[in-house]
């Protein structure tokens, strides 16, 4: 008897050794590969013109519903809202009365014109300053392939709020990872010239990472963990947007300063480098 379970063991043991070699052997995957960027934009904006933003390039959401987020702004394609000039895009966020909301703002997209699947993404930009002020430069989903918000994804490449003044937020928000259910993944940086000096925010985006940056210098890394859209969304076609936003959930979680406003953000460059594969 003793002998038989011993040899039924042993031949256990040697079926579970072998389920267990199969399971973990390695296999190549482009998770082993490694990315670099071109060198030269395949798309950009300088902003060396004057006027609206370039047509062909940019468009805007408008409304003032809230926005997801309660947000207090009414967005408008006015140039009181966004104008370039010597060099650079003003977003400017103002105090006044227009269609039921109490201020205006701009939200510029770059949907239908510039969508992409990868890349570098560098924008240089000064930060507004003040209570209320929620600027960002992000990136959200063309074509929603995987359902409504978060489940088709977002990348923030700068998010700020100005009650915490000069602490940048660098995040992503998926399905299984995002601030509703206390999951959000996301780093911050203290960058104290955050609204008096231009600063570089940038997010490198391949099928292994999205990787965060402030003036080169890494600061947020999110990794494709290989299960699926609920977590890794990021498969499908994004499109920029720039934007600042009054009040709402985060931004206005410490109240509102009217007295601050008008309020803008400068953007000296917009530029998207095209991913190789090594």
């Amino acid at each position: 008897m003793y002998q038989h379970v011993l040899l039924l063991s042993t031949a256990l043991l040697a079926m579970l050794c072998s389920c267990k070699t199969q399971t973990t052997a390695p296999a190549t995957s482009q998770y082993e590969k490694e990315w670099s960027f071109e060198s030269v934009p395949v798309w950009a904006d300088e902003f060396e013109y004057t006027g609206q933003p370039d047509s062909t390039k940019w468009g805007y959401d408008t409304g003032g519903g809230g926005w997801g987020n309660n947000e207090l702004q009414y967005y408008t394609d006015s140039s009181s809202n966004s104008y370039v000039s010597d060099g650079t895009l003003m977003i400017t966020a103002r105090k006044e009365n227009y269609k039921g909301r109490e201020y205006t703002s701009a939200r510029l997209v770059s949907k239908d014109k510039g969508d992409f699947l990868y890349g570098r993404f560098e924008i240089r930009a000064k930060l507004p300053t003040g209570k209320g002020t929620w600027p960002a430069l992000w990136m959200l989903p063309t074509d929603w392939a995987y359902g409504g918000w978060p489940k088709s994804g977002e990348i923030d490449i700068m998010e700020h709020v100005g009650f915490d003044q000069n602490k940048v937020h660098v995040t992503v928000h998926t399905e299984a990872y995002n601030h509703s259910q206390g999951t959000q993944k996301g780093q911050s940086k203290v960058v104290e010239t955050a609204s008096t000096e231009f600063h570089l925010y940038r997010v490198d985006w391949t099928p292994v990472a999205v990787k965060g940056y402030i003036d080169d210098q890494q600061v947020f890394e999110f990794p494709n963990e290989g299960k699926g859209p609920s977590v890794w969304p990021f498969d499908k076609r994004f499109h920029l947007l720039m934007n600042i936003a009054v009040g709402g959930n985060w931004g206005g979680a410490a109240g509102v300063d009217p007295s601050v406003f008008p309020q803008s953000m400068e953007v000296d460059y917009v530029r998207v480098y095209e991913m190789n594969e090594k």
